[in-house]
C-alpha cells in the first residue's frame, strides 16, 4: 500500500469542503455594508453574477459556415449601466453586442446582458459612479467574454474573443457625450 502525502489530503478536503457550497449560500457571518466600511479603505464585493439577456442569431447557416469567404467586418458595441437598490447593494449591466457581416450580409449577431450584484463599502459619493461604470464592469468582463466566445463557437465558428476594453476610455467619451448635450 502506497501512503499518499499529507499535503495532497488536505487539498481535497478544502476542495470537498468547497464544494458544499453553491453559489447562492449566503454567508450569515458575511460583512454587512456597515461593518464592511468601518474596515480599513474602499472595497468591492460581488454577490451574483447573472446573464440577464442573450442572443444570436446565425441567419445564413449553414451557408455562411463554409471556408474560402474573406474576412467579415465586426461592428462592436458596449455599454454599462448602473442603479443603486433598496438593499443598498448596486446592480450593474454590462451590454456587448457584436455583428459580423460581409458585403452580402449579416453573418451573425451576438448581444448580451451580463449582470452582478455588486456591495461597494469606503468609497465616496463623488467617486461612486467612475467605480460602478469602470471597475465593476471589469470585473463582469472576463465571464461575458467567455459566455460570448462560446455562443460563437456553438453556433459553428471559431470563437470569438474580444479584446479587452479599456472601460475607464468609454466612461470618459461617455462623460464628454453627455457634456456636449448639455451645452446644446
Amino acid at each position: 500500500m502506497i501512503a499518499r502525502p499529507p499535503e495532497k489530503r488536505r487539498t481535497l478536503r478544502i476542495l470537498i469542503t468547497d464544494l458544499s457550497r453553491t453559489m447562492t449560500d449566503i454567508d450569515a457571518g458575511a460583512d454587512t455594508p456597515e461593518t464592511i466600511q468601518s474596515a480599513e479603505g474602499p472595497g468591492i464585493r460581488i454577490l451574483a453574477q447573472f446573464i440577464r439577456d442573450l442572443s444570436f442569431e446565425n441567419p445564413r447557416a449553414p451557408d455562411s459556415l463554409r471556408g474560402g469567404a474573406a474576412q467579415p467586418q465586426i461592428d462592436l458595441g458596449v455599454e454599462m449601466n448602473a442603479r443603486s437598490r433598496e438593499d443598498g447593494l448596486f446592480e450593474v449591466d454590462l451590454k456587448l453586442s457584436a455583428k459580423a457581416s460581409r458585403e452580402d450580409g449579416p453573418i451573425f449577431v451576438v448581444e448580451l446582458l451580463y449582470g452582478g450584484v455588486f456591495q461597494i463599502a469606503g468609497v465616496g459619493a463623488e467617486d461612486m459612479e467612475p467605480v460602478l461604470l469602470i471597475e465593476c464592469p471589469r470585473y463582469l468582463f472576463p465571464f461575458a467574454r467567455q459566455i460570448i466566445a462560446e455562443v460563437t463557437s456553438n453556433g459553428g465558428y471559431p470563437p470569438f474573443l474580444l479584446d479587452p476594453i479599456d472601460f475607464a476610455g468609454v466612461f470618459q467619451a461617455r462623460k464628454a457625450q453627455e457634456q456636449q448635450v448639455g451645452h446644446a
